[in-house]
């Protein structure tokens, strides 16, 4: 943003470049970074982005979820410089529901410890059944056939459910589901899933390649049990992943890159698979 316009507007000059305000101070020299020569925390030679791209037309849970606001309010020829203005609801996109989603009290998303936010990727594949049923739940079953394949499922695990939604956000209808009374159907974590994940295994959180951690049915009677049973005790579930197929069952370290505003319920996020 250093153009002769953008520099009028926010130093009331023209014509000086970001270097030259960049000359005139008088703060301390910066030091180059040095290299660290500890251990890489994450190894792989391929990253995934497991993150759908949102706009306006991104189809979302009305009415419980806003509908977003994408505005191009500054261009290059009138203003000097490009900027969008925001307007988006925290259950935006790919995003992350924090442990104070459903209750007062629990942390808010920007206390969550950073450390949790890198985790072993766990996918468990369930494409075939919901194809047939779109009200299909993860069960526990389904996770400990999953562990009779690949073992216990490790600490501080992301698991994940891979149904084969993402196929579905292209296709105008099709994502949220809904039938011709208005009603959606998609699938989610089973209470008995959620449960055995938080009670039996030390996971950090839990999520799914559909809009909600609870199968639409679970909505339609108010009762996000799944939500309940996976978020608090600095748990947290990720919502709308994209692109579980390109990722191993296995052997995948997630990064969630969590948007970090004051007090948050939730928030969109940026996802990695690297492997």
């Amino acid at each position: 943003m250093c153009s002769p316009k953008v520099m009028e507007q926010v130093y009331g000059e023209a014509g000086h470049s970001c270097a030259d305000h960049a000359a005139d101070s008088q703060d301390t020299p910066r030091t180059t970074p040095q290299p660290s020569s500890a251990t890489p925390l994450i190894s792989g030679s391929r990253v995934s982005d497991l993150t759908h791209t949102f706009g306006n037309d991104f189809p979302v849970l009305e009415p419980i979820v806003l509908k977003p606001n994408i505005d191009h309010f500054a261009d290059v020829a009138g203003e000097g410089f490009n900027a969008n203005k925001l307007e988006i609801d925290e259950h935006t996109g790919t995003h992350v529901d924090g442990p104070a989603h459903l209750e007062d009290g629990p942390m808010y998303t920007d206390e969550i410890p950073i450390d949790r936010f890198i985790a072993p990727l766990c996918v468990i594949r369930i494409g075939d059944r919901a194809a047939k049923d779109h009200d299909t739940t993860l069960t526990a079953d389904d996770i400990l056939r999953w562990e009779s394949r690949h073992g216990r499922i490790p600490p501080g695990a992301l698991v994940v459910m891979d149904s084969g939604w993402c196929d579905r956000i292209s296709t105008p209808g099709a994502y949220i589901n809904r039938d011709a009374a208005g009603v959606p159907h998609f699938p989610g974590l089973g209470f008995d899933a959620a449960e055995l994940l938080v009670s039996q295994r030390a996971i950090v959180a839990a999520g799914t390649d559909t809009p909600s951690l609870d199968a639409s049915k679970n909505l339609q009677v108010d009762d996000p049990g799944a939500h309940r049973i996976v978020l608090g005790d600095m748990r947290y579930g990720v919502e709308n992943i994209a692109n579980l197929a390109t990722v191993p069952e296995l052997g995948a370290t997630a990064v969630v890159g969590l948007i970090k505003h004051r007090k948050g319920f939730a928030g969109p996020c940026r996802v990695f698979g690297i492997y």
